[in-house]
C-alpha cells in the first residue's frame, strides 16, 4: 500500500544543504501498522509529508495505493490525496470557525459523496462527540479536538492512514482512543503509517521502524 525506494530530500539552509533523507526504503502492506520513532530532526516528518504528496522528493521513488502520485498533475494528485490518505496531526489543524460535524465533513470539498453525511454521524458516535456535533474548536478539550481530527481522516475511507504525533499532546484515555482507532483502521484492512515518541505505540503497531540522521535504521 506504501512502497518508498532510496527517498532522498534536501534543504538548501542558510547553512548550507540540509539532507533530511539519505537513501530511505520502507513498505507499509495492507493491514498493517508501522511506527515509525527517532530523535527530532531525524526525517520521520519529512518522510511522512512525502509518502501524503505535500512535499515532492528530491530524489527516489514513491508508490501509494498503487499509483506513484508525483506523476500527476496537481489537480489529478489533490484529488488522489482525498481520495487515498487520511491525515492526523498533532496539531488538529481544525477550521476553527466550522463546528465539529462540519470539520468533519471538511474532506468532502475535494470528494463529493452523498453518503458522506451518514458517515459523519456515525463517526461522531464512534468516536464519542455526537453531544459535541455543533460546537467549534475552541469550546472543545485536547481529547475531542484530536479525536475529531481522527474522524475527519476516516470520512472518505482511505486506504492509507498517516499520523504525526497524534498523542503527543493527550492524556492516556485519549492516546488510547487514537492508538486503538488507527489499529482499527489497520486490522479492517488499511495502511497506517505513524511517526511517534510515544512508547504506547509499542502495544499497537505491528512493527517499529528507527530512523536517525534520514536514515532506517537496520533491525
Amino acid at each position: 500500500m506504501i512502497a518508498v525506494e532510496n527517498l532522498r530530500k534536501r534543504f538548501s539552509g542558510p547553512s548550507g544543504v540540509v539532507q533530511a533523507l539519505d537513501g530511505v526504503s520502507l513498505q507499509v502492506g495492507e493491514g498493517e501498522f508501522v511506527a515509525v520513532q527517532g530523535p527530532s530532526g531525524c526525517g520521520k516528518t519529512t518522510l511522512l509529508l512525502i509518502v501524503g504528496t505535500l512535499l515532492h522528493p528530491t530524489e527516489g521513488k514513491v508508490c501509494v495505493g498503487g499509483a506513484n502520485p508525483y506523476e500527476l498533475p496537481l489537480d489529478a494528485r489533490a484529488r488522489f490525496r482525498a481520495q487515498t490518505i487520511g491525515f492526523v496531526f498533532q496539531q488538529f489543524h481544525l477550521i476553527p470557525y466550522l463546528t465539529v460535524r462540519e470539520n468533519i465533513l471538511a474532506p468532502q470539498l475535494a470528494v463529493s459523496d452523498p453518503a458522506a453525511l451518514q458517515r459523519a454521524d456515525d463517526l461522531l458516535r464512534r468516536f464519542q462527540l455526537a453531544d459535541r456535533a455543533r460546537h467549534t474548536p475552541d469550546t472543545l478539550s485536547t481529547g475531542e479536538r484530536q479525536r475529531t481530527a481522527l474522524a475527519r481522516a476516516f470520512l472518505n475511507r482511505p486506504k492509507v492512514l498517516l499520523a504525526d504525533e497524534p498523542t503527543g499532546n493527550l492524556d492516556a484515555d485519549n492516546a488510547e482512543i487514537v492508538l486503538r482507532g488507527l489499529a482499527d483502521f489497520a486490522r479492517d484492512g488499511g495502511a497506517v503509517l505513524l511517526v511517534t515518541h510515544d512508547a504506547r505505540a509499542a502495544q499497537y503497531a505491528h512493527r517499529i521502524v528507527r530512523m536517525k540522521n534520514g536514515k532506517v535504521l537496520p533491525d
